[in-house]
């Protein structure tokens, strides 16, 4: 029988990232993002709300770019696995930790300071719609010679059958 360890989270910081170094030089990012489930009361009729806190890390470059963009607050979405450590407190004694592995992570919501939506540059997305269109081109005579673009698509031609 197949097995499957699956986290997906959308949810907010806690509290800054907390960023250490391996010996290898590889960043190790640590997080606390919170999930909060609202609901109404049924008998009461009252808003109710429940909040989880969830431990997060990620290593290598997820763990770079989280360090420096993410701060308490930030919204973020999550991917990744449970894991449980095995380690020793001062006492001596064998302690256990369950958190979340990340292998992804993106950043929702606002940059701080601004108004556009945290994506990745030059992407497309989150792009506001332009207010109006222009007006579809007229089609061209198949005997007139193609015209550069200024799309940076130079002669080519635009009488795909799709």
């Amino acid at each position: 029988m197949a097995s499957l360890n699956k986290v997906i989270l959308i949810g907010n910081l806690g509290r800054d990232p907390e960023t250490r170094y391996a010996p290898s030089g590889d960043a190790i990012c640590n997080l606390t993002v919170a999930t909060t489930e609202v609901w109404k009361d049924r008998t009461s009729g009252e808003r109710r709300e429940a909040t989880e806190w969830h431990r997060v890390v990620f290593f290598g470059r997820v763990a770079e770019v989280a360090a420096q963009y993410l701060r308490k607050g930030s919204q973020i979405y999550v991917e990744g696995r449970l894991q449980t450590r095995k380690w020793q407190d001062q006492n001596g004694q064998d302690r256990y930790t369950t958190e979340i592995r990340g292998d992804e992570m993106k950043m929702l919501g606002r940059r701080e300071g601004g108004d556009a939506p945290m994506r990745a540059p030059d992407s497309g997305f989150d792009a506001p719609a332009p207010a109006s269109r222009p007006a579809p081109a007229a089609p061209r005579p198949q005997s007139q010679a193609p015209a550069a673009s200024s799309s940076g698509f130079g002669d080519f031609d635009d009488d795909i059958p799709f």
